[in-house]
């Protein structure tokens, strides 16, 4: 028996078991690199989109001017509609005033003597004109708007003191637009308001003493609406 034979043959066997044990070793730590008495998995995240709503909590309401008018004699009369909107935009949200187009040149009309209307009070170059004139030898009819929060308000309806669309200030029935049968904005909130922004269109009819063209004895009628859009 060659003994030598049998021993280098024995040795190979070793070397090669061992290499292969070696070999199957690393490719364990290759493979499962994270085996061990504590692992981790991680960082990740988690997202959930929220997508924003809009709604009126208290919605305009039909408006009843307080005030009897003469149509010879005249006078001035008041009326407003208050409005509450819940938005969870950021960016907040714009509301806009549109009258129905009657089919004549004014928005508010007689509801039988439909050929007769109280006239648009003129804007100063398409905004609001600052300080409600009585001069207009015609009966007028405006609206300006406020809020429980001034730096809600359009910068139309801002002042600096002595005309509207300029400057940050705010005075209450100052800045009067004419209606537009085109969409014109009144509120430009930049922030959400989860528990809601309360704004009020204020209107004004004056008619002056022995008015021109005259008024026919009537109830005028105009109709408007809101629209409140995210941002």
């Amino acid at each position: 028996m060659n003994i030598k034979y049998y021993l280098s043959s024995a040795s190979q066997s070793l070397v090669t078991a061992s290499l292969i044990i070696a070999l199957l070793g690393a490719m364990f730590f290759v493979v499962e690199p994270r085996v061990g008495r504590a692992v981790t998995s991680g960082p990740f995240t988690i997202k959930q989109t929220i997508t924003d709503e809009i709604s009126f909590l208290t919605e305009a309401t039909n408006v009843t001017m307080i005030g009897s008018l003469q149509g010879i004699t005249g006078g001035t009369a008041n009326g407003s509609t208050t409005v509450v909107v819940r938005t969870n935009s950021a960016g907040g949200y714009e509301m806009t005033i549109a009258f129905f187009n009657n089919t004549t040149q004014q928005a508010m009309r007689g509801d039988v003597s439909l050929s007769s209307g109280i006239r648009d009070y003129p804007a100063s170059s398409s905004q609001p004109t600052y300080s409600f004139s009585t001069a207009s030898s015609a009966a007028v009819f405006a609206y300006t708007v406020s809020a429980a929060d001034s730096t809600d308000l359009d910068p139309s309806f801002l002042n600096n003191g002595s005309a509207c669309n300029i400057g940050s200030g705010y005075t209450a029935n100052t800045c009067w637009m004419e209606p537009t049968t085109t969409a014109f904005m009144i509120i430009d909130r930049i922030t959400s308001a989860a528990t809601g922004a309360t704004s009020t269109v204020h209107f004004r009819v004056h008619v002056p003493n022995f008015p021109s063209p005259t008024l026919e004895e009537d109830v005028y009628t105009a109709t408007a609406t809101l629209t409140a859009t995210n941002q």
